[in-house]
């Protein structure tokens, strides 16, 4: 059988053969367009993503309100350290002046003690003592002669003063005469010159007793007591000076079984 086609069905298959292949082309620019447009959305929609991920101005804001919160604190504190300063240094200067004045006005605090013991000290220590008047021993004869009577050891002086022109006589004899010892006759006169009387006075001393030594002590004690009586202001100055106290030191007994009071005979051990 004969299957060729006739010319005109040749040409109309060539045609669509054709055409086939034009419009399959065809849309493939289509699908590139479409990529394109695609590949831009989907850059948009990272993006988008991207922007809300990075919260990146409240971090920024975050920050800078904390420095500057630091900031004012920083200068808040600069400022009161000033202040802080000035009154610890008052706090510091207060304590001091009060210690000052606690030491001038009362005593240290002792363990045992409590503030109204020590308040109570010091007010004890502020008050006055009474005035004691002191004990004169000596007399004033009918003539306003002062007399006193003076010991030390075993000697005994009685001694008598009367304004004169310094004449100074023991036992009938001038006293360089008597006392030969200038440290004797300085001790003498030492209560005349504590009480400016040396030269303005005379006076008469009996002396019995003892050595030399006990009766320089013994005349000392008497002029001190007759000065007294015949000045009772001098007393303040005789009593500082230590003149009108009576030296007890006496000589120690001896004991039996030694030679002297402490000295012992020689030991012979054969």
């Amino acid at each position: 059988m004969n299957t060729e086609l006739p010319q005109d069905d040749q040409n109309e298959e060539q045609a669509a053969a054709e055409q086939t292949p034009a419009e399959e082309t065809v849309p493939a620019p289509e699908e590139t367009v479409s990529a394109e447009e695609s590949a831009p959305a989907a850059e948009e929609t990272v993006v988008e993503v991207v922007e809300p991920v990075e919260v990146v101005e409240p971090v920024e804001v975050v920050e800078t309100v904390e420095v500057v919160e630091t900031v004012e604190v920083v200068i808040e504190t600069a400022e009161e350290t000033p202040v802080a300063e000035e009154t610890s240094a008052e706090e510091v200067a207060a304590p001091q002046e009060e210690s000052t004045e606690q030491e001038v006005s009362a005593p240290q605090l002792t363990l045992g003690e409590s503030e109204s013991d020590v308040e109570d000290g010091s007010e004890e220590e502020v008050e006055e003592k009474p005035y004691v008047e002191p004990t004169i021993r000596g007399r004033i004869d009918k003539f306003g002669t002062a007399m006193g009577t003076g010991r030390r050891k075993t000697s005994v002086a009685r001694v008598r003063i009367k304004d004169g022109n310094g004449e100074f006589v023991v036992n009938g004899r001038p006293l360089e005469d008597y006392f030969c010892l200038e440290r004797d006759q300085k001790m003498i006169k030492a209560p005349l010159n504590a009480v400016e009387e040396l030269g303005k006075v005379d006076i008469w001393v009996r002396v019995h007793g003892g050595g030399i030594t006990g009766q320089t002590g013994a005349v000392v004690l008497g002029i001190a007591r007759a000065l007294q009586v015949k000045n009772p202001t001098n007393h303040p100055t005789l009593a500082e000076g230590g003149y009108l106290t009576r030296d007890s030191r006496m000589v120690e007994r001896k004991k039996y079984g030694q030679a002297k009071a402490r000295k012992s005979f020689q030991f012979s051990k054969r």
